[in-house]
């Protein structure tokens, strides 16, 4: 009975394989021919019955840009650089893409250590991180073998040493791993699909309008309440503008 089971298993996975590959296939044969909005079919149906992929996500939001829709590019290649932040091809089409957008918005300044750290933290996915992580803590317990055990001083001090920079390394990885992951679940980021939005300061239709956004800005998520959201731009100007309107990345 297992063995049957384990052979519908394997016989499913490989036909669903199969049918990804193939969707992948006629994908980038559309986008080849220029058929971008065949293109864009696919690919969306491959996230819907396969899952998440930075790679299919990056693939979309390239057919997205050549299809002249510029907000469901950007939002594509954000959700990409979600899942593999270390990817130089995303972050350089993403900012090809948003410099096609109206507004233009200078983020607030970080310290220099800050943007050192996040720097690093995005160099590597979290899967990449964890990897590291695990290897390391793995070499540290040969360290501290190597250091409790053997007889030679030399041998003990090169154990110590580098155990010293392995933990570092280790509670680094945890950290750099442990925000990712935190980013994947909570995603309070969202990008504008409406060509113009007035953001109000209050969530009605009558409050004073604060300021203009256009379609394919990023916005952070602050608060939901009904049918209106809470903005915060990168500058740190903050007001409501409807819910639907943006798109959550």
């Amino acid at each position: 009975m297992k063995n049957i089971f384990l052979l519908l298993f394997t016989l499913f996975f490989s036909v669903s394989l199969f049918a990804q590959e193939n969707a992948i296939k006629e994908a980038e044969t559309a986008y080849t021919q220029d058929d971008y909005s065949k293109a864009i079919e696919l690919y969306e149906g491959v996230l819907k019955t396969h899952g998440a992929s930075a790679e299919i996500y990056y693939n979309l939001g390239n057919s997205y840009f050549k299809d002249g829709q510029v907000a469901p590019s950007i939002l594509n290649y954000e959700r990409a650089l979600l899942l593999d932040p270390g990817d130089r091809d995303i972050r350089f089409n993403l900012n090809v893409a948003k410099q096609k957008t109206v507004d233009r918005i200078e983020p607030i300044g970080e310290f220099l250590f800050v943007k050192w750290f996040h720097g690093v933290q995005n160099m590597l996915s979290v899967n990449a991180w964890g990897a590291i992580g695990i290897i390391c803590f793995i070499l540290l317990i040969g360290c501290l073998i190597l250091f409790f055990f053997s007889k030679w001083v030399h041998l003990k001090k090169i154990g110590f040493y580098v155990g010293l920079i392995l933990v570092f390394i280790v509670i680094l990885a945890n950290v750099f791993a442990a925000n990712q992951k935190h980013d994947l679940l909570n995603r309070n980021s969202a990008i504008v699909f409406s060509p113009t939005v007035t953001v109000k300061s209050s969530p009605d239709a009558s409050g004073t309008d604060l300021f203009v956004i256009h379609e394919g800005t990023k916005v952070f998520v602050r608060n939901i309440l009904g049918e209106w959201s809470e903005i915060e731009l990168e500058d740190g100007n903050v007001g409501w503008m409807p819910s639907k309107d943006i798109e959550k990345i």
